[in-house]
């Protein structure tokens, strides 16, 4: 029995494609799985730009898992395959009937691709915007290019990693270092799972004013 700490490479392997295959939103026998040192590439195809995205939030939450490489391919065959135009229409009301995405958010489509402009208040609106359209039909890939107005600062950061690990562990916060350069900022330190990782990340990403995060947290 392995646990969190002694899994190896075959054993990571086996427990992904084990999620993969219980994940009711991955459709696709296409993809292959690859482990190395904890890092795991996803490789093969998928029918849709969303069953893409479940097959790499699958790969992250098993334990073991320290990054993730999506190389997977979206190949649109039969009703799936849709016009730029068509794309941009479902676009524009998929953002434009969600309460949590901007008002001023701008649509563009190119190739099957669609880029997100415009400025936010918060990462979480950014974040709606995508997650918005990316279940349509006929996407093969998001381009969130959308700004936060706000100015990031290091003492709330701090603060809001600090809170969201009180759930789990008192000091689990305090042993992460926060560096802002501007809107961008650097997470440094260890942490004890992939899920306190993804924890600090998030806490992160829910500051105002925060445009960047770099996640250089070390799982040990």
């Amino acid at each position: 029995m392995f646990s969190f700490f002694e899994k190896n490479d075959e054993q990571i392997q086996i427990d992904v494609l084990k999620e993969l295959k219980v994940d009711p939103s991955v459709t696709s026998t296409q993809i292959a799985v690859t482990v190395q040192n904890g890092v795991v590439t996803l490789t093969g195809s998928v029918p849709h730009f969303f069953e893409k995205t479940s097959a790499e939030e699958a790969a992250q939450r098993v334990g073991g898992v320290r990054a993730v490489a999506d190389e997977i391919d979206v190949k649109l065959m039969g009703e799936y395959e849709k016009t730029d135009e068509q794309i941009a229409n479902a676009a524009l009301n998929a953002v434009e009937w969600n309460f949590s995405v901007p008002r001023d958010v701008k649509v563009s489509v190119a190739n099957g691709w669609i880029t997100l402009r415009g400025e936010t208040e918060w990462d979480y609106q950014r974040q709606a915007a995508k997650r918005a359209v990316d279940h349509l039909m006929g996407v093969r890939g998001v381009k969130n290019e959308m700004t936060i107005r706000a100015q990031a600062h290091a003492s709330d950061v701090q603060k809001r990693i600090e809170a969201a690990f009180k759930r789990s562990a008192e000091t689990e916060g305090k042993k992460i270092s926060v560096h802002v350069d501007g809107n961008k900022v650097t997470l440094a330190g260890k942490v004890h799972s992939f899920s306190d990782l993804a924890d600090a990340g998030i806490a992160a990403w829910n500051t105002p004013g925060v445009t960047e995060v770099v996640n250089n947290l070390r799982i040990s």
